[in-house]
């Protein structure tokens, strides 16, 4: 039985990120990367342009293997895990191998969440989360577009909406079915969706919100979509985008803590000895500590997984993971949408701020939201700001205090000015 030192199960944004850190320490351990993919390491957040073309799909490896060669690392692939013995610090792997671990990271990500629709099973639909998902998905988006066919994309979400997008593109007539009040629930406001989504519509985009599928049924090359009110739409392409789960499959009777993703603590720990977990895999609290657990974005599973790096090397510079922030940037026809943190309660007391530029039909529309004069959250689709600088704001608790107005006005030069005095 081979023994590594450090295993690194995944190898995304958290287990490469993971995989630095601890060398950036331990300069001689050994370490294994497994990764279940046939492929070289590839961001989801990538595929969408895949599927429309904007990346060639031998462009867009997150490593080439020379890169892990000069980590010294043995970089495996088609390596899935099959069960986890925490007692004896074993990994068996799908084809029966095992592995002996000192140190154990599980960045296994995420999987497609399937509706629970009846006949779904019964019919061709696809998904979009691998490389193989996105090069399926242009090729049959490209032969829709070209016979003028229908899709229908189940879930609004962004891989939803960029798929729609794409497929508009190459031709086809698209309709959106989404069981929530909006699109992009989860990643925008209310009224920040609701411009976006008046984009779609002026595209030609059929996008039916607050309704669900209550069956799929199979005909002749595709598939009929029946909605909850006894209406119905024929799809000749049909993609499955409401959302993911994350793969714990393999970590039934392991002794790891799951509940809506494995448990951490602030330094990636799981309740098993020697075990770590970060990135989409996990569960972690929310940074404004409301109860809402942290959804799955790249910038969080980068820091997730150098939190767990260190941790596992025993770096002393090690801090705690602060909590999921969510950061989303979003482009779609050619405009840009923007989110960081969160969106102030229903029942909102006197602590809450929320300022609003742009009305309807004005260019670009800007809300901020504060509490005791901190940024919370910031939405805005087709204003310039930075992103990054925004979630740096929050973790930071910066004051805003008078510059709000400011920020509302010129939310770009506004931030960088504030973060300049900080980084002094």
């Amino acid at each position: 039985m081979e023994l590594f030192d450090y295993v690194v199960l995944g190898a995304s944004h958290a287990g490469l990120e993971a995989l630095r850190a601890i060398r950036a320490h331990d300069a001689d351990g050994s370490i294994a990367v497994l990764d279940r993919e046939a492929r070289l390491p590839v961001s989801p957040t990538v595929l969408p342009y895949v599927v429309s073309g904007k990346c060639a799909a031998d462009r867009v490896a997150l490593r080439e293997r020379s890169w892990f060669d000069t980590q010294r690392v043995d970089y495996r692939q088609q390596a899935a895990a099959a069960a986890l013995d925490t007692a004896n610090s074993r990994l068996r792997l799908a084809d029966g191998r095992e592995i002996s671990y000192g140190k154990l990271l599980l960045a296994t990500g995420a999987a497609p969440a399937l509706p629970p629709i009846e006949g779904l099973s019964d019919v061709s639909f696809h998904v979009l989360r691998t490389l193989d998902d996105a090069l399926a998905l242009r090729d049959v988006a490209s032969k829709a577009g070209r016979s003028a066919g229908r899709a229908v994309v189940l879930g609004a979400g962004l891989v939803g909406m960029h798929a729609a997008e794409n497929l508009v593109r190459a031709g086809a007539g698209v309709t959106i079915v989404e069981m929530r009040g909006q699109v992009l629930p989860g990643y925008f406001d209310p009224l920040a969706a609701a411009r976006i989504e008046a984009v779609f519509r002026d595209k030609g985009v059929e996008v039916l919100t607050g309704r669900r599928v209550k069956q799929v049924a199979p005909r002749d090359e595709g598939c009929t979509v029946l909605l909850d009110d006894g209406e119905a739409r024929d799809a000749d392409l049909l993609l499955a985008a409401a959302g993911v789960r994350p793969e714990v499959s393999y970590l039934a009777g392991s002794g790891v803590a799951v509940e809506r993703g494995i448990v951490v603590d602030e330094f990636m720990r799981t309740v098993a000895d020697n075990v770590w977990a970060a990135g989409d895999v996990v569960q972690t609290r929310s940074f404004f500590a409301d109860g809402t657990p942290a959804g799955g974005i790249l910038p969080d599973a980068v820091e997730q997984g150098r939190t767990a790096g260190m941790s596992m090397a025993g770096d002393p510079g090690v801090r705690p993971y602060p909590g999921g922030v969510s950061l989303n940037t979003y482009g779609f026809f050619g405009r840009r949408a923007l989110s960081v943190g969160r969106d102030a309660p229903e029942q909102a007391g006197s602590e809450w701020d929320v300022l609003v530029r742009g009305g309807e039909g004005a260019d670009g529309y800007l809300k901020l939201v504060l509490r005791e004069g901190r940024l919370q959250g910031i939405f805005g689709v087709d204003v310039l700001f930075d992103p990054g600088i925004m979630w740096e704001l929050i973790l930071r608790r910066v004051e805003i205090g008078a510059r709000r107005d400011a920020l509302l006005e010129n939310p770009q030069d506004t931030a960088r000015a504030l973060m300049s005095g900080l980084w002094r």
